[in-house]
């Protein structure tokens, strides 16, 4: 560690954090010893955490004050996080018919998040210093787990609305003085691509943060252009928000000569899981339950995939109490070679759009049908969108490598996976917007 770096992490930004209220500071190094507990010691803490959760929230959160009454669940009558089974799940719905009700009585200075998801309706919830804090504290014990640190260059290509509107003159001035800058993720054109490679270059960042298919296409720029960009002494590569594909790792790695770590989580569920150096992709057990559950909410074994569900710790203000993600996930089986205690996410299969659904019922990933295109000749870049069982549409942007022929591949290869009698149409674009989100979905299903 330099030594700007040893004082920006040292002292600057924990004034940073203490002057907005965080206890980013004490929650990082409790955070960093408990990555070490036994699991014994690890689900003792989670256990006496969730008590402390539910009990507040049934005297101050009037949503599961009336919720608990009417099932004569009593907080201080669990003698596990398995007697969270008892309670129903959170879903999307509820939060927005209940999001008044949902808020803590005694909830002082909470912010207003939305986000659209992937049908566009927007989720209105609201989070606390408390959440946070311990959000800040988690994200930046892995960010230590990778040899990098706060103040380390880093440059961060993003597209949330949330960051982008607020680069304003006090912000600026911080990403300086903390060595961050911020390349808006929602245009990809060539000339844009030129300058985000050059800033690159010139920042020469110890880290990079954003979403994989953004740092992909600018990687393969890179080497459409013939840039170097392994040169520049890049330790680690964050991504996260969407599905990490194998060969998207690969090109990072390759084009940046760096380490690609693998992050889990959201603005509405928290920080959920991070990958180690070790490969491990650890839960962040210390603040959060996760349970996997089948369609029948059902909680499944570790090995068994399922939905994501998430309780957050440390969402007092407004609780996430066996919250469904909307993504399937299965639990590991086995501990990390890294040695901590943490517990593993085994596998992230993507959000439950992300599988399509065959004529006769068969679910199955997106990637049954990425595989199809993305080895084609031609293909820069592509979309499946599954508006029904019936109707598969594909949105291809080609160069003059596609031969005309592999058309009637893809519609043939296509129904050979979805059914004979589905009707797949290829629409042929110059380009293929992003979500609103600055997010990038190879595969969409509406069915």
């Amino acid at each position: 560690m330099n030594l700007y770096t040893s004082f920006v992490s040292t002292l600057l930004f924990p004034l940073h954090e203490r002057l907005k209220r965080h206890d980013t500071v004490a929650l990082r190094r409790l955070m960093e010893e408990a990555q070490w507990w036994p699991a014994d010691r690890l689900v003792a803490f989670q256990l006496r955490r969730l008590r402390d959760l539910l009990r507040d929230a049934a005297a101050n959160v009037p949503y599961y004050h009336d919720l608990f009454a009417q099932l004569g669940f009593d907080p201080a009558s669990i003698q596990s996080t398995a007697d969270l089974q008892r309670l129903p799940l959170l879903t999307k719905t509820i939060i927005r018919a209940n999001t008044n009700a949902l808020r803590h009585a005694h909830a002082q200075g909470m912010t207003r998040f939305n986000t659209g998801g992937s049908s566009g309706e927007p989720l209105v919830f609201f989070i606390g210093k408390k959440r946070i804090s311990h959000d800040v504290a988690a994200k930046w014990r892995a960010t230590r787990w990778w040899d990098v640190d706060v103040g380390d260059p880093e440059i961060v290509v993003w597209g949330s609305p949330i960051e982008l509107s607020k680069q304003d003159h006090l912000k600026h001035w911080r990403d300086k003085l903390l060595r961050t800058q911020l390349l808006p993720a929602f245009e990809m054109s060539e000339p844009k691509l030129d300058q985000f490679i050059a800033t690159i270059r010139s920042v020469k960042p110890r880290m990079l943060f954003g979403y994989p298919s953004a740092l992909t296409h600018i990687a393969m720029h890179a080497q459409k252009r013939g840039v170097l960009m392994s040169d520049l002494g890049i330790k680690v590569a964050f991504v996260t928000s969407e599905l990490l594909y194998d060969e998207q790792r690969a090109t990072i790695s390759q084009v940046f000569g760096c380490r690609v770590a693998n992050g889990y989580g959201g603005r509405d569920a928290g920080f959920i899981a991070h990958e180690c150096p070790a490969g491990g992709m650890h839960l962040t057990a210390d603040d959060i339950v996760v349970e996997i559950v089948n369609g029948a909410g059902q909680v499944q074994p570790p090995g068994v995939a399922g939905e994501i569900v998430v309780t957050h710790l440390s969402t007092n203000e407004f609780p996430f109490i066996r919250y469904r993600t909307g993504d399937i996930g299965v639990l590991g089986t086995t501990p990390c070679n890294c040695g901590r205690g943490l517990p593993l996410l085994e596998d992230i299969q993507g959000r439950s759009t992300d599988f399509v659904i065959a004529a006769d019922g068969t679910v199955m990933h997106g990637l049954s049908l990425i595989y199809i295109l993305r080895d084609l000749a031609g293909v820069k870049s592509f979309k499946v969108i599954q508006e029904s069982r019936a109707l598969t549409r594909v949105l291809l942007v080609t160069d003059d490598n596609f031969a005309s022929g592999a058309l009637d591949q893809i519609v043939s290869e296509f129904k050979q996976r979805l059914g004979p009698d589905v009707a797949v149409v290829v629409d042929r674009v110059d380009n293929i917007p992003a979500e609103k989100s600055g997010k990038f979905r190879y595969v969409i299903s509406h069915a």
